[in-house]
């Protein structure tokens, strides 16, 4: 395979260590998307009656249930459209779900507010122990590993599995689509958040407090147990429709009053720094390849528009000296410790315990078997 610096038709490149091009400067994600993703996708996209038998098929599952699904929102466009697309196009009886791990942006409890007032939804909030997640999360920044958002998206997961278990919905529905993410994060950018192996070493390395209530789950547990055992599955409406981003933001902004972000996964102000600042100076990351090469491939962006915004910073330097000060003092850090830190040896998830061969093994178990639509890593 020929080595090239970047993809001729995406915006991907070298600084994803996995990377390969075929001779035409292609990259293998762009390859398995042409290959194999849009083939599959596409079967969905053209049967017009799939997004109504994917609604009665949630309907019976959860039938004399109160509420047919859980949606667990962020404040963000792709789950904030799931709940219109699940209530207005699906007819369905969704339980809204939220997080709030401690980092919530005043828009995204707006965005969140308006979406159920509008509606008239019911929502539950569940609230993780701060003093836990500061810990875990101060953790993880000593540890040196780049991705730091594990203990928030892990408590996001675990709690929502746990609660559809208590109350009994069978039926979660995800934001998670192929139209905006159809390219993942490499794994070495952003290493799969449900490793429970990982986060209790690194804890236990660098933590000082117990965690006595922090919700945990593991890839057993969410890809074995919860689904063929308690009959609790997770489903995509959003790879069902249409689903252009900027469209959607315009629609939700005109029928709800929701507010954009500047980028996506911007409504929690901690994944504002960790993606825009800490990943992009500290390790090279550039998350915007992997959304825009994403856009790129779905027909929403094009290659040179995105080179032309790679060219930016993703941050301003005034935004991030107000974000580092704010981000020390709430997990009680100096400044001057959170900036040693960005200058430590970089580490990777491969540094500390876990169960990245478990992870392989189920990818290649779903390729084999054809199971789901999605795209590599």
């Amino acid at each position: 395979m020929k080595k090239t610096t970047i993809c001729s038709k995406c915006v991907m490149d070298g600084s994803d260590p996995g990377i390969f091009f075929n001779e035409k400067g292609e990259c293998d994600h762009c390859i398995t998307f042409k290959e194999k993703t849009l083939p599959a996708w596409n079967k969905i996209l053209n049967n017009r009656t799939a997004l109504e038998q994917l609604s009665l098929n949630i309907k019976n599952r959860n039938k004399g249930s109160e509420y047919d699904c859980l949606i667990g929102v962020s404040g963000g466009v792709d789950s904030s459209y799931l709940v219109h697309i699940a209530t207005e196009v699906m007819d369905l009886k969704p339980l809204i779900f939220h997080v709030d791990a401690g980092w919530n942006s005043d828009i995204a409890v707006n965005n969140i507010e308006k979406l159920i007032e509008h509606l008239n939804l019911d929502l539950y909030t569940d609230v993780i122990n701060w003093e836990e997640m500061k810990d875990l999360q101060r953790s993880f920044f000593k540890s040196g590993v780049p991705h730091l958002d594990t203990p928030q998206d892990h408590a996001f997961f675990a709690t929502m599995y746990k609660f559809a278990k208590k109350y009994k919905i069978k039926n979660i529905l995800t934001g998670a689509n192929l139209s905006t993410e159809c390219i993942r994060n490499p794994v070495e950018w952003m290493y799969y958040q449900s490793d429970l192996s990982q986060l209790k070493d690194i804890h236990k390395k660098f933590g000082k407090r117990k965690l006595k209530s922090f919700p945990t789950t593991s890839v057993f547990r969410h890809k074995i147990l919860l689904p063929y055992f308690f009959g609790i599955k997770v489903f995509k409406p959003l790879d069902y429709v249409d689903y252009d981003k900027e469209k959607a933001k315009q629609f939700l902004k005109d029928k709800y009053g929701w507010v954009p972000y500047p980028q996506k996964h911007f409504e929690s102000r901690f994944t504002r720094f960790y993606e825009s600042y800490w990943l992009y100076e500290k390790f090279g990351f550039d998350v915007r390849k992997v959304q825009f090469s994403s856009l790129i491939l779905t027909g929403q962006m094009s290659r040179d528009e995105a080179i032309r915004e790679l060219k930016e910073k993703p941050y301003s330097y005034e935004e991030v000296k107000i974000e580092k000060e704010f981000i020390a003092s709430k997990l009680n850090f100096t400044l001057k410790e959170l900036e040693e830190l960005f200058l430590n040896d970089n580490k990777s998830f491969r540094d500390y315990k876990n169960q990245y061969w478990l992870y392989n093994l189920g990818k290649n178990f779903y390729e084999k078997l054809n199971l789901g639509v999605g795209n590599k890593r």
